[in-house]
């Protein structure tokens, strides 16, 4: 086995098989992961990559070290539907001159774009090396870094990509080995993304590199008229802009297999004469929502700050960490099925976790060995997990008896799985309030509602005990930290 390895294997859906992963370069490790389209607030689907890969991310940081990787996750802002937000939510500014459609759209974007970042960041992700935005790699830029109206010209050039119909189209037919990655015949192939078949097209799967915009619609120019670029160009150009040609890996989900990871190796392959785009790719499988499948039209559409901020889902509030918990303790290649439940499971499981892990004033230096060997075993969280649990038992088991090994052991692990190992922040004001509320509660029999008190106290780590005052005989309530 190479020392390059670190013992890490990765399933790679391009070869369909699970492989020691040997990076191109180890000093320079390099990712890249299709971020979101922010034309509305992350939908919990968009939750699954951003925690998978960055488990991924923090693993590659461990075996190769922290400034040996780099992770480039993307933000899409250019999009039809940005579009139409934009003339949705500041039409009338547009009409009356006091603002551009592009102007409108970047309101739009800052917007979505910044939600995603606090809702990312509560489900204890790591920032990104690099967060490039599409817009800013539409055109030639500055520095010489990669950029789309350059990689189109390239393709023409290379006779890969052709003019017709006021648009810029990749000639599928012109790449022997197209469909590698879905296993997709070329005559089984449907329209690219987003447009339907086109009698200027000469196949129905080739694709839109280049679309012209009417004047109500944002656009820059370029030799082939004024417009904006198709879907899969950005990515092909953001990736080689910060990790160059080929790479060592890249992921997404499930649903992006075909059209878009598959034309961005089109398009990235035969812009650049390269045998491959990315050594490795890597899928999450797709998410539903109480056995259904996630849609606007069922009422089962949730977005991720609906969950951390509202109780629309079972009700209550959901912190961060237990999102990321209930996440990953399916692997990430299966489907998952999101559910009340399934929170609840995970939220129980980290109040053990960390009520162990609080026997440790300090977590140990080194991460325990299994973990580390589990996640090795391309991502095998589930394995991972059981560790934790069978040292939160030793921890429990050997408390009071001195230094506590296992408890330092799982509070480093938990601290390097994302997750907040700190001591718990307590607001003595709110609870005392909570525990007046329900003490009323109580007095007018209405046991319910001093139960859902008692319950959602718990849930944030605050047991109560209930008492008698032995000089008035009346109902007395302490609390105390539990995780």
């Amino acid at each position: 086995m190479s020392d390059a390895s670190r013992g890490l294997s990765l399933y790679n859906t391009l070869t369909r098989t699970k492989e020691r992963f040997i990076p191109i370069d180890p000093l320079n490790v390099r990712m890249y992961v299709c971020g979101p389209t922010v034309y509305d607030f992350a939908h919990i689907g968009n939750a699954r990559p951003a925690i998978v890969f960055d488990v991924l991310f923090r693993l590659l940081r461990q075996l190769y070290g922290e400034n040996h990787v780099t992770y480039v996750r993307n933000i899409t802002d250019v999009d039809d539907k940005i579009n139409a937000r934009a003339l949705r939510d500041f039409g009338a500014e547009i009409e009356a001159g006091k603002l551009s459609l592009n102007d409108a759209i970047r309101k739009v974007t800052e917007k979505t774009a910044d939600q995603y970042h606090r809702d990312v960041a509560a489900l204890g992700c790591l920032e990104p090396t690099f967060e490039p935005r599409a817009t800013e790699f539409v055109a030639p830029r500055a520095d010489g870094k990669a950029d789309m109206l350059s990689l189109i010209r390239q393709l023409i050039e290379r006779g890969h990509a052709y003019v017709a119909g006021g648009e810029v189209l990749f000639d599928t037919a012109s790449m022997p080995d197209y469909g590698e990655l879905s296993k997709r015949n070329l005559d089984e192939q449907q329209a690219g993304a987003r447009i339907a078949v086109d009698e200027h097209k000469k196949n129905p799967g080739d694709f839109v590199l280049w679309k012209l915009s009417s004047p109500e619609e944002p656009g820059w120019e370029s030799p082939w008229g004024r417009g904006r670029p198709g879907w899969h160009i950005e990515c092909s150009a953001m990736s080689a802009a910060y990790l160059g040609e080929v790479f060592d890996i890249h992921g997404g989900g499930l649903d992006l297999i075909f059209p878009h990871h598959e034309n961005e190796i089109a398009q990235s392959r035969c812009a650049h004469g390269t045998k491959v785009m990315a050594n490795v790719w890597m899928h999450n499988g797709f998410l539903q929502v109480e056995g259904q499948k996630m849609s606007k039209s069922l009422g089962n559409f949730y977005s991720i700050h609906e969950l951390l901020e509202t109780e629309t889902f079972g009700g209550r509030k959901w912190p961060g960490e237990v999102l990321r918990l209930a996440m990953l303790m399916t692997h990430y290649r299966e489907p998952i099925d999101f559910s009340v439940r399934k929170l609840e499971e995970a939220e129980n499981t980290l109040r053990k976790w960390k009520r162990a892990a609080d026997l440790a004033p300090v977590a140990a230096k080194d991460l325990p060995a299994e973990v580390v060997e589990a996640l090795s075993d391309d991502l095998a969280t589930y394995a991972a997990f059981q560790r934790l649990t069978q040292l939160a038992g030793e921890a429990i088991e050997f408390s009071g008896a001195g230094e506590n090994g296992a408890a330092a052991s799982l509070k480093a692990a938990l601290a390097f799985l994302g997750f907040d190992v700190g001591a718990a922040q307590v607001d003595e004001a709110a609870i005392a309030k909570a525990i007046a509320d329900r003490l009323q509660f109580i007095a007018a029999k209405n046991w319910a509602e001093g139960d859902r008190i008692r319950d959602e106290l718990l849930s944030q780590g605050v047991q109560l005990k209930d008492g008698k005052d032995p000089a008035t005989g009346q109902r007395v309530t302490t609390w105390e930290i539990k995780r």
